[in-house]
């Protein structure tokens, strides 16, 4: 008995003991949010990355939804079961951390996707859009369009999820010295059927509404949906934020007028290097941006 609990001890101490060097072989965990092409995307590169680098090795793992706190929480424990010795994730909600902490309790180490969790010390590094920044690049461009006394609607994110709250933070920023009225907002959990429905009831309380910001892909593509069926005299000026899961067809439609886009392979590619450099015991930056621009129809070709 007391040989085996020894011997429990010493793998423990092995599996939390130094960096791996850069010839050993590493195994990671990679985990996204919920099915739509950005976190597609961002899985793509990781396998591209793996494919570049023999010796990482990475399991993959995708919650349901955009709300599915306890399938990440799932999927956190089962890579640590599974020996993970890093854990790139797009955490769902800063309610993640406990089972993350516990992760890194067991020598395994943390990189953040796409969005942070506030006051939580637990992560290696961060490699994300500044979204309070690429936000603002939204509000700018709708300070072009508005003024003073035009309305907006606001299709939100998943309130209380930092990185969705930024992107309308700063857009509200980006707006700043043009007087708009906010008629509405509401909750979509980055979907489309959310973002129809709240498109149409900013619609159908104003009817003349001059612009709706929208959080995410989503809903913007959701919202623009909204906008034909509705067979507005005048419609609304429409910008997202993703530049996927339709958007490009509403531009090219002309229901949606711009949108930002990130830049979910780079995002990846970054967050899985670092992760990897870390197990390794090289140094990497805590934050790593991986950038934002305005897409509208003229020069959209370039993102896709």
């Amino acid at each position: 008995m007391k040989l085996r609990m020894l011997l429990g001890s010493m793998a423990l101490l092995a599996g939390i003991a130094g960096p791996a060097s850069a010839a050993d072989p590493v195994k990671i965990g990679f985990i996204t949010k919920f099915p739509v092409p950005f976190f597609a995307t961002m899985e793509n590169a990781a396998k591209d990355y793996a494919a570049a680098n023999p010796g990482v090795e990475i399991i993959y793992g995708q919650g349901a939804s955009a709300t599915d706190i306890e399938g990440q929480i799932a999927l956190i424990e089962s890579m640590v079961i599974n020996g993970v010795q890093g854990i790139a994730i797009t955490p769902v909600d800063p309610t993640v951390a406990p089972a993350l902490d516990k992760a890194i309790a067991s020598g395994v180490k943390v990189v953040l996707m796409d969005n942070n969790i506030p006051d939580w010390d637990g992560r290696t590094a961060l490699a994300t859009t500044d979204n309070y920044a690429a936000g603002k690049i939204a509000g700018e461009y709708l300070k072009t369009k508005l003024k003073d006394g035009d309305t907006l609607g606001i299709l939100e994110g998943v309130p209380g999820v930092p990185s969705l709250d930024d992107r309308v933070n700063g857009m509200l920023e980006g707006l700043q010295g043009v007087d708009v009225k906010i008629v509405g907002r509401g909750a979509t959990n980055c979907t489309e059927e959310l973002g129809i429905n709240v498109a149409q009831d900013l619609l159908t309380a104003n009817p003349d509404i001059k612009s709706i910001f929208s959080a995410c892909g989503p809903p913007a593509a959701g919202a623009a949906q909204a906008i034909k069926n509705a067979d507005l005299d005048q419609r609304p000026i429409l910008v997202g934020f993703d530049f996927c899961c339709g958007e490009a067809e509403a531009l090219a439609a002309g229901t949606e007028d711009a949108t930002v886009a990130q830049f979910p392979s780079k995002m990846a590619e970054l967050g899985v290097d670092a992760l990897v450099k870390a197990i390794r015991g090289e140094r990497v930056e805590s934050l790593i941006d991986s950038g934002a621009a305005l897409v509208t129809k003229e020069n959209m070709s370039k993102f896709q």
